[in-house]
This record gives structure tokens, sequence and C-alpha cells, in this order.
């Protein structure tokens, strides 16, 4: 293969890589399986999505503040009330899906200040006990409603 066809090629594969998966993604039929998880125990969403959406045995959460679900204000209180209430609706939602927090692969966290690290992590490992799953927790700048953090969560579902 002369220099110019090796060149063209090295090109081509970042193109043409992208492009298969993409097609084999917009190949599947959206009624694979997708199950939405809707439970009065979280707040309903404030816009078009789910709280929950179990796709090949995992659960995938949508990210919860701590809204109250029967009221959807955002609790009162410091970053350990906010943490238990958004552990309240996620709790809520895994039961939906048939899972407990035991079920949970991988939490994402974001914190609007994280000075308040150790007391939301003192609230997560009380609610998670010896269950540890992965984690990742990012200060941003803003969340709705002035929340102080936000989760979501990753959990296998029993078949």
């Amino acid at each position: 293969m002369n220099n110019s066809k090796k060149h063209a090629t090295a090109l081509a594969a970042p193109i043409v890589l992208p492009a298969l998966i993409l097609a084999g993604c917009a190949s599947v039929p959206h009624e694979t399986g997708l199950r939405t998880v809707a439970v009065a125990g979280a707040p309903k969403a404030a816009g078009p999505y789910a709280q929950g959406v179990v796709a090949d045995g995992v659960l995938y959460t949508a990210g919860q503040i701590a809204r109250d679900p029967a009221t959807g204000n955002l609790v009162a209180g410091d970053i350990v009330v906010q943490t238990n209430r958004v552990l309240d609706n996620l709790e809520a939602v895994l039961k939906g899906a048939g899972c407990s927090l035991q079920d949970v692969v991988k939490v994402s966290v974001f914190m609007t200040d994280l000075g308040d690290f150790a007391k939301m992590n003192d609230a997560f490992a009380a609610r998670f006990g010896e269950h540890r799953p992965a984690r990742t927790t990012v200060q941003v700048a803003k969340l709705p409603s002035g929340a102080q953090l936000e989760m979501d969560m990753v959990a296998r579902v029993a078949h």
C-alpha cells in the first residue's frame, strides 16, 4: 500500500467507526424492552423525562434534588436534610423498579458547595451501610430551585 492510501485509510478510521456505531444505535427499534419507572414516592418529573428507565436489566434514574414528592417544593434544611430527602426520592424510584440501595452500582453527586462534602458523605454512608457503590462527586455552580445537591443512580435490576 502506498503512502497516500495509508494516509487516506488513517484519516477515514476516526470518521467511519463513529458512523458505524451511530448507525447501529439508530437501527435499534425503540420497543426493545425499555421500561419507564414512575412512582408517587418521588417528585414527578419536572420536564420531558422519566424518573427512571430500565434497560437490559439496569435502572438509570433521573437526577433528584431535595423536592418533597407531595408538594413539589424544595425541603428546607441543611445539606444533611437535603441529602436524606434526595435519597428518599431515589429509594422510591429504586423500589418502583424492584431495586434497593444494595443494588446501586454507581452514584453521581452534584453539590453547590464541596465544603459540605463531609456532612453529605456521612448521611450517604449511613443510608448505604456496608454497601459501597462507585461514586463521582463534583461541585457545580447552580442547581434547580436553589438545591444544594442533586444525585442520580445506576442500579442492577433483579430478573
